[in-house]
């Protein structure tokens, strides 16, 4: 895991470097963003600190009214924050559809993409389209957004002139999954099931998202890249379903990362003119890191892409 450290990387930041640290001096005016998951930790915190650099923020939640307390609350202090809240449950692909379809019909650009919305170790549970909640939330609804909003990404980057981003959130927990990594023939076997396992399949599928993405845009010579990052050891509702995790950030609060600090990865991936054209990688501490041999594997990268198409194509 990554610890808080003093030490700057390459980039200048560090782990203690908070998200208005790396997005300082940065003017954000005139780009549009979504970021999911921004009722609560890093993703409001993400949302915050990309109003105050002048973007757009596009907050999709499944509850719209603490989404609208928690726009009013960053309004507060930051009175020209523009900030619209949408409906959003990422773990239903109907919800998934619905959404982009009204963003669509809105007519909003869309420069940066960034997926944070998440779930960690729940015990067994299959989602609304019967695929295991992990998985369906952390991977299947993400790539599902994903693939719905790319033209009008394309169209975004390509009438702009501007460099589109695509920002998942992966985890240093990716290393720690099933064998051969993703478990294709026993997604919901409720038997194969253990929750960590799960939850790092789901965010190698994060990074592989971001590699095989990055492959297809590349191919299509279009200006838009995807990246995934480990945001940190943070104390955030994440971990609320227990187990040893929850049990490990309890006991370990003066080592791990504060909200600021946890958001500034996906705020430099976001923002920062450093990573123009930069794309398929994988970050932590607002550096460039090296992912797992199976999050660089191209043909488990593909299989998992074909996967993902034909489950969210059955639903």
């Amino acid at each position: 895991m990554t610890w808080i450290s003093l030490f700057t990387g390459k980039s200048g930041f560090a782990a203690s470097s908070t998200a208005e640290d790396v997005t300082k001096g940065i003017d954000g005016t005139g780009l549009t963003a979504i970021v999911t998951g921004a009722t609560s930790g890093i993703g409001l915190e993400t949302a915050r600190v990309l109003a105050l650099r002048g973007v757009q923020v596009v907050m999709p939640v499944r509850n719209v009214v603490s989404g609208e307390k928690v726009k009013e609350a960053i309004a507060e202090k930051n009175p020209n924050a523009k900030l619209e809240v949408m409906e959003l449950d990422v773990s239903s692909i109907e919800s998934v559809k619905k959404f982009t379809s009204q963003y669509r019909s809105k007519g909003l650009p869309l420069n940066i993409l960034i997926l944070n919305a998440g779930i960690m170790t729940p015990p067994f549970t299959l989602s609304k389209d019967n695929i295991e909640l992990q998985f369906a939330t952390n991977h299947v609804g993400n790539f599902l957004l994903t693939n719905l909003l790319l033209d009008t990404m394309k169209k975004t980057a390509r009438e702009s002139g501007k460099e589109g981003r695509i920002v998942i959130l992966s985890s240093e927990v990716h290393r720690v999954t099933y064998k051969g990594g993703i478990m294709f023939d026993k997604i919901n076997d409720e038997k194969s099931y253990n929750a960590l396992y799960a939850y790092g399949q789901s965010k190698l599928a994060n990074a592989l998202h971001a590699y095989e993405l990055t492959r297809r845009l590349q191919e299509e010579g279009v200006n838009i890249t995807a990246n995934s990052l480990h945001p940190g050891v943070i104390r955030t509702n994440l971990a609320r379903y227990g187990g040893f995790f929850s049990v490990f950030v309890n006991a370990a609060q003066s080592f791990l990362k504060n909200i600021p600090q946890g958001a500034a990865t996906t705020c430099y991936v976001a923002l920062h003119p450093q990573l123009k054209g930069v794309s398929g990688q994988y970050f932590a501490d607002s550096n460039l890191s090296k992912a797992s041999g199976y999050a660089r594997d191209p043909e488990l990268a593909k299989k998992l892409w074909d996967f993902s198409v034909k489950l969210t194509e059955s639903k």
